[in-house]
């Protein structure tokens, strides 16, 4: 079952063709496509040989993911503690793929618990990582429209509540009035009034990259930005639960208000996503209950 109505789904066929067309050094490698249990919502991932990895973006929102990558992605890796994946070639449409696409370094690791970790030597190196972005000259940097992760809350306030009146239809174990006090909580909080800063904007386990228990890698940078540092904040409920989101929390969150708007950005995409996601990509809704209750539990 396709995770999205308008998805466009690469194939080993079609990316070994792409390969051969417009980087033919690596023609005749092997490409073969990463399981699904790995596969996130924007692309579909192919091994290509042993030391690359090719990402095709499989629905159009997710089509400006691979240019932005190779425009900041080499600014900004200087400036971070663990690998990241800049690009080494940077596919263009085709007659038979409508989207630009991207080869980029295979990582070797492990992902964290996609419901929760209490590991606090982890969440200590993604606070670093997540820091030492924050801290990289945002001069120029891509500025999100508005409803995007790193703007207002207020923004999505429409689909948050509307997400709630849709979840009242089905039995997912929440409390929906405690979910709306929280989200009115969220959103009452005063917005970002610094600097805009860099942020990564989707700081979930399924993005991290973990080798001999200690970060490698943050891939996955469709949501980069500059704006409020809310979002990456928001990992501590993401990724993080117990010590280890404590930690995480103290040593990034500069204020309180900053910490609702996080809650926010972890509670609104899972108003929306448990739904959208609930027979598609059920892993997805599983995390988006989750978060509805660990914001509820946070905030009333």
């Amino acid at each position: 079952m396709p995770m999205h109505e308008d998805e466009v789904r690469a194939t080993p066929e079609l990316v070994g063709r792409l390969v051969a067309e417009q980087c033919p050094q690596w023609d005749g490698l092997p490409v073969t496509a990463l399981p699904k249990d790995v596969e996130g919502t924007d692309n579909v991932l192919f091994r290509l040989g042993d030391a690359l990895v090719v990402r095709m973006p499989k629905v159009e929102w997710a089509a400006q993911q691979a240019d932005s990558d190779a425009r900041w992605l080499p600014r900004l890796a200087p400036h971070l503690p663990v690998s990241v994946p800049v690009p080494v070639h940077l596919g263009r449409p085709s007659d038979d793929y409508p989207w630009a696409w991207s080869v980029v370094p295979w990582v070797d690791g492990t992902t964290p618990p996609r419901l929760g970790s209490d590991d606090v030597p982890l969440a200590r190196d993604l606070a670093t990582f997540a820091l030492r972005l924050r801290a990289a000259d945002a001069t120029g940097g891509p500025t999100k429209p508005a409803g995007s992760r790193g703007t207002p809350l207020s923004h999505v306030d429409a689909s948050a509540r509307s997400g709630i009146e849709r979840l009242h239809g089905h039995d997912d174990g929440l409390d929906l009035d405690a979910a709306a006090r929280a989200w009115d909580t969220c959103v009452a909080a005063p917005d970002w009034t610094g600097d805009p800063v860099w942020f990564h904007g989707d700081l979930q386990p399924g993005n991290l990259v973990v080798d001999d228990g200690r970060l490698a890698a943050v891939i996955d940078w469709g949501a980069l930005g500059v704006g409020d540092p809310a979002p990456d904040v928001a990992a501590a409920l993401w990724t993080f639960t117990g010590d280890a989101r404590a930690l995480y929390r103290e040593a990034v969150c500069p204020d309180d208000a900053t910490w609702l708007r996080a809650c926010g950005w972890a509670l609104a995409p899972s108003l929306t996503g448990i739904d959208y996601y609930r027979h598609t990509f059920p892993r997805m809704a599983e995390h988006g209950r989750r978060m509805v209750r660990a914001v509820v539990a946070e905030l009333t």
